[in-house]
This record gives structure tokens, C-alpha cells and sequence, in this order.
């Protein structure tokens, strides 16, 4: 379903109303788009003086927000219904229609208009309108607080919306909602929780034909498998999460959500091919597939990045650009990395995306630094790249601050100790600073590329500062700010490596002399780059 109008129209009704709302809340997909379709005319050319437009126009929304049609469906009859005089209007229509303003500037990405709207609603509206709407609007909030990067205050709406739905014994409805909670478990780390919640949605939604619903678990999942590393296993999530999306009949911006999320984890594979390359493996080989790779990726972009565009998506359009910057640099051409990561700071700034914004300022830092590290020019070139280097680190650091994004604020860390590495600075003080306050953030299921970059980090500052004086120091009783735990994590990186060389590269035989955890080893391994997985 599109923007365009059919050409019957159903007349506005009590009925009709009624019969779309029940649809709704329990996912009936096939019933209420048969419905919407000879609805929309009717909604396309409805009047103030209609006593049911506001009604009708909520409908609408809350269906476009399940996947029908765009939200430029809303644009015309709601600003017809805010012209109109707002004293002549009955206090739940009022309230219903601030809860259409909410979501129209939730989807045009004004997350702080919709936030404010739907406060008023759930300040005004307990007792004057219904309790789904009171759910959805719970639901919706939580939503926009998660863009926020507010995770907690997300939360607490979404299991507001949960307790809702069990009231209203609305299993479909539940089930859509505990997808949003399942992610936001799964960024405070309770992955078991939050992979329950996905399968138990899965398992109600299966039979609604709600594509959009089922889309978004696949590409939860996908996230959730590629943040343990296993990139191809990720990308197979991704891929169904797109051919799901195609089944709603139009290109949703979700779709283009998991394209990106598809081109990012085809980088991570071409990176960990070159990474495993050497002179006795063909490395003019795996050159090649890594080109290849990064193209396939770049193509992923590009098709994202012309669904964002049909839609005015400008968040959306900024991670392409991200991510596009990324494989540009990877390849060489720093040049047009650079021009990308502008355009993502630019559409992150319109929209106050405060995460697209620290993304795309960890990505100048990164560019200057590989600019000061090239060397190219004289030394006043290396010095500007260098600290513009490291102001734009701490930019990144100061915006993911104002979020709960541990991993936003983990790669913001490690970029900053990388630029303190440099040959500019060689601060190798603050680069242990930096990279322990990332490890902090990091959990043990972090294994895929970040906590890569942060265990070679972590190796050139210890071979760059000596072994020799860390242990001095610590003998001496000099451990800085570090805590007990954190000497104990640095002695292990250094002890571990060394003894799995003398036992003949023997995981089980290095767990039997230190008697130490085999998953503690392999973690440990795979941070220093030793122990690679397979692509």
C-alpha cells in the first residue's frame, strides 16, 4: 500500500471505526488494510465539522504506525483539523488529536515535539479516552525516548504499555510491544530475557501476516548474533528481515534499516578477511574479495539510502552516510570518507540525533587521525590533523554522554586512546585512561568488532609502554586509579598470551595450568588478535 488514494470510499462510521479499531488491536493485518483501503479517500477528504475526523484520523495513524502506507498520508487532513477553532472542539477529541500530533512528530524524527505531545496526553488523557489509547501512547513514548538514546525512561513506558495490553487482553498487541522490550534489555546486557521475549513474539505473530512485526525480530536478531561476532550467522537475519519488509507492499524505512545493518556486517567480514591475510594466504586474493565485499556493502547504502530519501528520513540518511564513510576510509579514499562523515554530522544536527551525532564525530576523529598518521605535508599538517583529531574524539565522548549508549560511548573512548597512540602525541598515559574506561563498558558478550579494536589497542599501549615497567610499578604499589579487578584483567592479558605460546598454542592446556575458565582464554586470545573466528 502506498500514499495514493483508492478510488471507492467508505463513509466515515461508528461501525467502521469500531471494526478498524478491534482489527488493530489485535493485529487482524489483512482485515484492517481491506478496511483501510476504501477508508483512506474518505480520511484524504474529510472536514473539521466531521464529529468523527479525529477519530478517524488517530486510526489512521496508529495503522500507518503497523506498517500501512507513510505517514504523509496524515499531512493534509491534520493540518485541516488544526486549523480548525480548537475551543469548539470537545476535550477527548483535543486529546486525540495532540496524540496525532505526537506521532506525526515521531515519524518526521522531532523526537523532542513528540515526547512533549504525548506527556500532555498521558497528563490529560487518563479518563477521557480509552485505555488502548492511553497504551499506545505509552508505547509510542517509549519509542521516541529509545531514539533519545534514553533507555531507561524508555523502558519504564514500554512496560507501562506491556501491563496495558495484559489488561486488555490483547496477546497480538503485547507481542508487538515486547519486541521494543526485548531490545532494550538487550542493551543492558540481558541477552537470555531479551531473546525469550523475541521468540515469544515471534511465536504470537507468526500467523497475522504482520510483516512489519516479524521483520523487526528478525533484524533484532540479527543485531543480537552480530554483536557475539558470528557475522555471517547476523547477516542471514538481516537478509530475512528485508525479504519480511518486502511482503508489506511497499519499501519500508525500516527495510532500509536492515539494509544498512546488512552492508555493516559485510564490513566487518571484509575487514576480518584482510585482517587474516598474509603473504603465505593469497593475499592478492582476499584483496580482491575484500573490494568486492566492501562494493556489495556500498550497494546495500545505496538502496537504503533511496528508501530513507522517498520517505524524509534523515536520521536513517545519516547512518547510510556513516556507514558509507566507513568502507570509503577502509578502501583508501579518505577524501570521500571525509565529505560523507560532514553530511552525517549535518543530518545528525538537524534532527538533535545526538547518536548519529557522536557516530559521525568518532568518525572525523578517526579520519584526521589516519590523515596525521599518513603524514602527509609538513609537520603544521600533521599538528592540525592530530588535534583536530582529538578534539573531535572528545566531542564524540561529550555527546555520547548525554545518552545511555554504553557502545556509543565505548568506541567514543577507544577512538580518543587510538588518537592519544598516535605518532603525534604518543600520550600513552591517556590512552591506557581511555581504553580502560572502555573496557568498563564492554561486557564479556561483547565479541565482535569493538572489543577486537579495544584488545589491539590494548596490546600496542602495553608494548609501546613495557611490560617491564607495568610490572615495576605495580611491585611498587603504583596502580594510578585503576581498581583491583582492572590490575587483575591487565596481568591476565599479559600472562595468558605468553603461556598459550609456551603450551604449544593449547587452549585446554593453558585452563589446566592456570586453572582458568576456557571462555576467559579464548576472550582474552581473541582480544589480543590471536584466536581469529571463522567469517
Amino acid at each position: 500500500m502506498d500514499e495514493r488514494a483508492t478510488l471507492c470510499s467508505m463513509p466515515l462510521s461508528r461501525t467502521l471505526l469500531r471494526k478498524l479499531n478491534e482489527a488493530l488491536l489485535h493485529r487482524r493485518i489483512s482485515e484492517g488494510h481491506t478496511l483501510l483501503n476504501g477508508f483512506c479517500a474518505t480520511i484524504a477528504a474529510i472536514e473539521p465539522k466531521d464529529p468523527l475526523a479525529i477519530a478517524g484520523l488517530l486510526c489512521l495513524a496508529q495503522w500507518i504506525d503497523t506498517g500501512y502506507g507513510s505517514y504523509k498520508l496524515l499531512n493534509r487532513p491534520l493540518a485541516r483539523l488544526k486549523r480548525a477553532n480548537n475551543a469548539e472542539v470537545k476535550l477527548i477529541d483535543f486529546v486525540r488529536l495532540k496524540t496525532i500530533e505526537g506521532y506525526q512528530a515521531f515519524a518526521h524524527e522531532n523526537m523532542v515535539a513528540a515526547i512533549a505531545a504525548f506527556a500532555f496526553v498521558l497528563q490529560v488523557g487518563e479518563g477521557q479516552v480509552d485505555t488502548f489509547l492511553i497504551a499506545q501512547t505509552h508505547f509510542w513514548k517509549g519509542r521516541a525516548h529509545r531514539s533519545q538514546g534514553e533507555y531507561e525512561l524508555a523502558l519504564d513506558h514500554i512496560l507501562t504499555a506491556k501491563r496495558a495490553a495484559v489488561a486488555l487482553d490483547a496477546p497480538k498487541f503485547l507481542a508487538a510491544i515486547k519486541i521494543h522490550e526485548s531490545w532494550l534489555l538487550f542493551q543492558r546486557g540481558q541477552l537470555k530475557d531479551a531473546s525469550r521475549l523475541l521468540d515469544e513474539a515471534e511465536d504470537e505473530l507468526r500467523s497475522t501476516g504482520h510483516y512489519l512485526s516479524l521483520g523487526n525480530i528478525e533484524s533484532a536478531r540479527g543485531r543480537f548474533v552480530r554483536r557475539s561476532g558470528e557475522y555471517a550467522k547476523a547477516l542471514m537475519h538481516f537478509e530475512r528481515a528485508v525479504d519480511l519488509y518486502s511482503l508489506q507492499g511497499f519499501e519500508h524505512p525500516n527495510m532500509a534499516r536492515a539494509l544498512v545493518n546488512a552492508a555493516y556486517v559485510k564490513r566487518l567480514i571484509a575487514l576480518d578477511l584482510r585482517e587474516r591475510s598474509n603473504p603465505q594466504r593469497a593475499r592478492a586474493a582476499h584483496h580482491v574479495r575484500f573490494i568486492e565485499i566492501c562494493q556489495e556493502a556500498l550497494d546495500l547504502l545505496t538502496r537504503a539510502g533511496k528508501i530513507y530519501a522517498a520517505h524524509d528520513h534523515a536520521s536513517g540518511s545519516g547512518s547510510v552516510c556513516v556507514n558509507a564513510a566507513h568502507l570509503h576510509l577502509d578502501c583508501g579514499d579518505i577524501d570521500l570518507a571525509e565529505e560523507r562523515a560532514n553530511a552525517a554530522f549535518r543530518l545528525g544536527d538537524e534532527r538533535k540525533d545526538h547518536i548519529l551525532m557522536s557516530r559521525a564525530c568518532t568518525l572525523q576523529a578517526q579520519i584526521h587521525h589516519e590523515r596525521a598518521e599518513e603524514q602527509i605535508g609538513d609537520a603544521t599538517d600533521t599538528a592540525v590533523h592530530a588535534n583536530h583529531a582529538k578534539t573531535w574524539a572528545e566531542e564524540a565522548i561529550a555527546i555520547a554522554k548525554t545518552t545511555q549508549n554504553k557502545r556509543l560511548l565505548a568506541n567514543a573512548y577507544i577512538t580518543r586512546s587510538t588518537v592519544a597512540t598516535g605518532d603525534f602525541f604518543q600520550d600513552w598515559e591517556t590512552a591506557k585512561q581511555f581504553a580502560a574506561l572502555a573496557g568498563e563498558l564492554l561486557s564479556r558478550d561483547d565479541r565482535d568488532h569493538l572489543s577486537k579494536e579495544l584488545g589491539q589497542l590494548k596490546t600496542r599501549i602495553l608494548r609501546a609502554t613495557g611490560i617491564h615497567d607495568m610490572l615495576r610499578a605495580w611491585s611498587d604499589g603504583i596502580v594510578h586509579d585503576k581498581t583491583f579487578q582492572q590490575v587483575t584483567e591487565e596481568f591476565a592479558e599479559i600472562v595468558i598470551p605468553k603461556v598459550w605460546l609456551r603450551e604449544e598454542r593449547k587452549i585446554s592446556r593453558v585452563v589446566k595450568k592456570l586453572c582458568i575458565s576456557p571462555k576467559k582464554v579464548r576472550r582474552i586470545l581473541r582480544n589480543a588478535n590471536l584466536l581469529a573466528d571463522d567469517i
